[in-house]
């Protein structure tokens, strides 16, 4: 990727260039560590004192920022979006060639692409179709008749498996495991009887899964993740789960069976779901917050078990003072 004028930034960015724009940049650095060719932003006021001594050939900053003399600054709306797209010009995803590894296994029923990547170990199995532009990493397992769409990239050691549907854009991260069986028993008075786990995990258009993460296959019906959805690494998410579009997941969280999660939901790390619930759309949810029932749409929620975030703070505020209460109540 060559340089770029700072005036070329800028309309990359949707900015406002102030300054006279001279200096040739070639990548985005922290505040911190960037050098004349690199351009740098401020995103959280927590670091606004950087600003001061920083060497970035470029910053991005919101208006009402004052910037350091001598720097080239481009106004923009949100410097972290900013930033976000100028990180991905500079270090754009690398386009399949139709390698073949001589190590990879593909069933000679599978459809796969002619400029699709399939690197060492990787197997593929039959009836596995998989679509143009998209790449499978080494060891990566693709079992029988799941389908991939185009542009997808299935990293390190990621398993799909058999009947799995993933979407255009789909970006398994290493060590994701997409439709392994539900944990569903039935107890016979002597044993757990294994219920067998028929249906699907379906990912739509744009899902990211995280490293490690386990999503089941559903039990009946499908498991299906919307467009766009992140999740993070370290994740489960049980069987006959729904999450809405343009969700957003923070790693070690855990989403019982049958539970529904609306669109556009922000769930902090660690956060656990019971089963059988719905939680509406537009919900934020803090780390660690234990959901036990319905939570309404647009909420903001926190604590174990999860309510209004305000109440939360209350009821964190009073159990700091048990002991000083206990005390004072003289209770035996």
């Amino acid at each position: 990727m060559p340089p770029l004028s700072p005036k070329t930034i800028a309309e990359l960015v949707d900015g406002k260039l102030e300054g006279k724009g001279s200096a040739l940049i070639s990548a985005v650095n922290t505040l911190a560590s960037a050098g004349e060719s690199e351009a740098s932003f401020l995103a959280n006021v927590k670091y606004k004192s950087e600003l001061t001594s920083t060497k970035a050939g470029l910053l991005l900053l919101a208006d009402g920022i004052k910037a350091p003399e001598g720097i080239d600054v481009i106004r923009v709306a949100d410097p972290y979006l900013a930033f976000t797209r100028l990180q991905r010009i500079f270090y754009p995803e690398k386009k399949t060639s139709g390698f073949r590894h001589a190590t990879a296994a593909v069933d000679p029923t599978a459809y796969v692409a002619a400029d699709v990547d399939v690197e060492a170990h990787a197997v593929i199995q039959a009836g596995a179709r998989i679509g143009a532009g998209s790449s499978i990493g080494p060891g990566c397992i693709i079992e029988s008749d799941v389908e991939i769409g185009e542009g997808c990239r299935i990293l390190a050691r990621a398993v799909v498996c058999h009947g799995c549907i993933l979407e255009d854009n789909v970006t398994l991260q290493p060590g994701a495991v997409i439709g392994s069986d539900g944990f569903g028993y039935a107890w016979s008075g002597s044993e757990h009887l294994k219920i067998p786990q028929v249906g699907r995990v379906i990912l739509r258009d744009g899902v990211e899964v995280g490293a490690n993460t386990c999503i089941d296959r559903g039990a009946i019906d499908d498991t299906v993740i919307g467009r766009g959805v992140k999740l993070d690494n370290l994740m489960q998410i049980g069987h006959n789960v729904r999450i809405g579009d343009f969700s957003i997941m923070a790693g070690l969280t855990a989403v019982a069976g049958s539970t529904s999660i609306g669109k556009g939901c922000q769930v902090g790390g660690h956060s656990a779901f019971a089963g059988h619930i719905h939680v509406g759309d537009g919900c934020r949810i803090a780390g660690k917050s234990g959901i036990i029932s319905d939570l309404d749409a647009g909420g903001t929620y926190a604590g174990n078990p999860a309510m209004p975030h305000r109440l939360w703070f209350k009821v964190a505020a009073v159990m700091r003072r048990l002991p000083e209460l206990v005390k004072r109540l003289d209770i035996k």
